[in-house]
C-alpha cells in the first residue's frame, strides 16, 4: 500500500482579537485570572454574523493547497471536523465544497470534537492507502463565539474558546522517508456529560424549550477536574504507546503538537512525556481553544516559523468531549 503524507497546511483566523480585557468588561473575571488558569492572553471572533467554520476553511484549504504544491481543483475528497457545524445540517464539508467549487467531491464530516483532527486524519491516511483518494483535504474548523455564555454563570467555558480553522492536504508520501506513521484513537462515553452542550436535543420532544433556556442546558457546561484528570492521564498513555509500537524514543521527536485546550495541561503532558519546553508547540495564548482546529493550526504555524521543518518527526496528541483522545507520529 501507498503511505500517505501531510503534503501541506494552512491556517486561517478570523481578524477581531478579543483579549482577556475584553471579556473582563462582560462578565467577573480578569486577564490574571485566565492566564492563571489556562494559559489564554487572547482569541479571534468571527468580525459579524453570517460567517461560518465552512467560510473560515476557505482560505485555509487554498493556503494548504498552495503549500502542498496543487491546485484546489486536485481535491478529491473533504473530510470536515468540527463540534460548530454552520449549521444542522446539512454538513459543513457540502458547504465548503461549494465556496471551492469542488462539485461532485464527496465531504465527510466527523463529529470527535477536540480529537476531530487526529479521528479525521486515520481516516484520510486509510483512504490514501487504499488507493481510493489522492488529494484529501482534511479541515478542522470552528466558530465558537457566537454559542458561548457571556455572562458570570458561563464565564468558567466562555473564556477557553475561540474561532479559526486550518486544513491539511493528505495524498501519497513522496519520498520512503516521509509520511503518517501511525494514528491511534479511543472514546469513552462515560465521560459524555462531563463535557457536553445538552440542548437542542433530537432525544427530547420538543428538540428545544424555554424551560431549556432557562436552566442554561443550551450553554457548555464542563467539569473542568475531570477533563484535567482524564487528559493528563490520557495524552501520554496514548502517546507512549504509538511511540513504542513505532519503536520510537521521545529523544527522537522533533516536535510535540498537543491540542491546544489549556497550556497547564500540554506542560503536565510533555513532563509526563520528559519532553523539553523547546520541542512543545504552545499557541493557546493567542487563540484560545479552536478544538478540531487546534492541531493543523498549531502545526502550519510551526511550519511558518520554522520551528518544523521537512524531515522532522512530529507528535500529535488530543483528548476532548466525549470523552475522546488520540495520538499520531508523522515525517513531514
Amino acid at each position: 500500500m501507498t503511505r500517505s503524507a501531510i503534503l501541506g497546511l494552512g491556517h486561517y483566523v478570523p481578524s477581531k482579537v478579543v483579549t482577556n480585557d475584553d471579556l473582563a468588561k462582560m462578565f467577573d473575571t480578569s486577564d490574571e485570572w485566565i492566564q492563571q488558569r489556562t494559559g489564554i492572553k487572547e482569541r479571534r471572533y468571527i468580525e459579524e454574523s453570517g460567517i461560518g467554520p465552512s467560510d473560515l476553511a476557505v482560505p485555509a484549504v487554498k493556503m494548504a493547497c498552495e503549500n502542498a504544491g496543487i491546485e484546489v481543483s486536485d481535491v478529491d475528497a473533504i473530510i470536515f471536523a468540527t463540534l460548530s457545524p454552520d449549521f444542522t445540517f446539512p454538513g459543513s464539508g457540502c458547504f465548503l465544497g461549494d465556496k471551492l467549487g469542488l462539485a461532485g467531491v464527496p465531504a465527510l464530516d466527523i463529529r470527535n470534537q477536540c480529537s476531530g483532527f487526529l479521528y479525521g486524519l486515520q481516516i484520510a491516511d486509510a483512504w490514501v492507502r487504499c488507493g481510493m483518494y489522492e488529494r484529501v483535504a482534511l479541515v478542522g474548523g470552528e466558530v465558537h463565539s457566537t454559542g458561548l455564555d457571556f455572562t458570570d454563570e458561563g464565564r468558567d467555558v466562555a473564556v477557553l474558546f475561540g474561532d479559526g480553522a486550518a486544513c491539511a492536504i493528505v495524498g501519497p508520501a513522496e519520498n520512503d522517508d516521509q509520511g503518517v506513521l501511525d494514528v491511534e484513537v479511543h472514546a469513552d462515553g462515560s465521560g459524555a456529560k462531563e463535557l457536553w452542550i445538552e440542548a437542542p436535543a433530537s432525544a427530547y420532544m420538543p428538540r428545544i424549550t424555554h424551560e431549556m433556556i432557562d436552566n442554561r442546558s443550551v450553554w457548555p457546561a464542563m467539569n473542568g477536574k475531570q477533563v484535567f484528570r482524564w487528559a493528563t492521564t490520557k495524552m501520554p498513555e496514548v502517546a507512549r504507546a504509538v511511540l513504542e509500537r513505532n519503536e520510537t524514543t521521545v529523544a527522537d521527536i522533533d516536535l510535540l503538537v498537543p491540542h491546544q485546550a489549556n497550556r497547564r495541561i500540554n506542560e503536565f503532558v510533555a513532563q509526563k512525556l520528559e519532553l523539553p519546553p523547546e520541542k512543545v508547540v504552545h499557541n493557546i495564548q493567542r487563540y484560545g481553544n479552536t478544538t478540531a482546529a487546534s492541531i493543523p493550526l498549531a502545526l502550519s504555524e510551526a511550519i511558518q516559523q520554522e520551528r518544523a521543518k521537512k524531515g522532522d518527526l512530529i507528535l500529535m496528541a488530543a483528548f476532548g468531549s466525549g470523552f475522546t483522545w488520540g495520538a499520531s507520529l508523522v515525517r513531514l
